[in-house]
């Protein structure tokens, strides 16, 4: 027969798999008696989990939604899933949110079992995490923001540019986008009469909501992401490229950024990216680093700034090739 903790892990679980379970059913599933079901479900009930029990042959039970977040119980693998979640939000760039996940997590550690926690400490002790370097996002901010997004209403704050300037902003949130170690507000900005993207680090609070509005169709066909990445990749630059590669877009995916590029495929050997910097000498330095061949559709002046470059390169290499072939000099 099984542990009652692990029974009611199980009897949970088809509770949540199915809107109704006949008695008899769970029962034969668990490998005990009706009247141990009974007893099962009114544990649960006492738990703070809302069952719900329809009587008759047809009848049977069902888990309600609660009102209010009861004890959980987790298997292995769903403690080892949140204990990664919350090492992982504990190292994010939401500012003031480290210490509760470190805090949940010191709980939920604690009441593992001895061989789960063992198995938890010696997963993550393999793991290293580089040093946060993106900017710290207040959790105040982000959780306003959202809530703005989620009911439809305008919001009202101070935001500052990428040139130290402030101005206060009026906007309809369309939705909160997550690059790397950045967080990103898309909306409509009602003084400027078009979509726009905001750092959410930038925002300076508070943050005040007015009046509801209707949702309007947001901006890339309301792909959000492809938005954003467009926006902080070629947009917000003075230079902008549009380049050919000469490789499958599935294979440069995992190392171009959507931050530093947008990717589309031109057949199956070939992709085209759009990429934007402050300079030319940025780009073609960034060009070279793909290690794939490539065609620059535009600028032209790219091309003519890739062509000193290649002077000056073989320039170097001979003379490098000449004091090679020459050996040291004699006196």
């Amino acid at each position: 027969m099984l542990q009652n903790s692990t029974r009611l892990l199980r009897l949970l679980g088809m509770l949540r798999s199915a809107q109704s379970w006949h008695g008899a059913v769970l029962a034969e599933r668990l490998g005990v008696t009706e009247r141990t079901v009974r007893r099962d479900v009114d544990h649960l009930r006492g738990l703070g989990y809302r069952i719900g029990a329809t009587p008759g042959p047809d009848g049977g039970y069902s888990l309600e939604a609660g009102t209010s977040l009861p004890p959980l119980l987790f298997e292995e693998d769903e403690a080892l899933a949140v204990s990664l979640a919350l090492r992982t939000l504990a190292a994010s760039g939401v500012q003031g949110i480290e210490e509760s996940a470190l805090a949940a997590l010191v709980k939920l550690e604690h009441l593992m079992p001895p061989r789960h926690g063992r198995k938890a400490r010696t997963f993550f002790a393999s793991i290293q995490k580089l040093a946060q370097a993106g900017p710290r996002v207040d959790p105040v901010v982000l959780a306003a923001l959202a809530g703005a997004c989620a009911d439809r209403e305008e919001a009202q704050f101070r935001y500052t540019d990428g040139n130290a300037r402030v101005s206060q902003r009026t906007v309809q949130p369309q939705g909160l986008v997550n690059a790397e170690s950045r967080w990103y507000l898309v909306a409509w900005d009602c003084s400027r009469a078009d979509w726009r993207t905001f750092r959410v680090d930038r925002v300076i609070p508070p943050i005040s909501t007015g009046s509801r509005f209707e949702p309007r169709r947001g901006p890339d066909k309301g792909d959000l992401a492809a938005y954003v990445s467009r926006s902080v990749s070629t947009a917000a630059y003075p230079v902008r490229a549009k380049v050919i590669l000469h490789a499958p877009m599935q294979a440069l995916a995992q190392s171009i950024c959507p931050l530093v590029g947008q990717l589309a495929a031109l057949d199956s050997q070939r992709c085209i990216v759009h990429t934007g910097a402050h300079s030319l000498h940025s780009i073609a330095a960034w060009l070279c680093t793909l290690e794939v061949e490539f065609d620059i559709e535009e600028p032209p002046e790219l091309v003519e700034f890739l062509r000193g470059m290649n002077t000056r390169i073989h320039q170097a290499l001979g003379r490098s090739e000449y004091k090679e072939t020459a050996g040291p000099s004699t006196r």
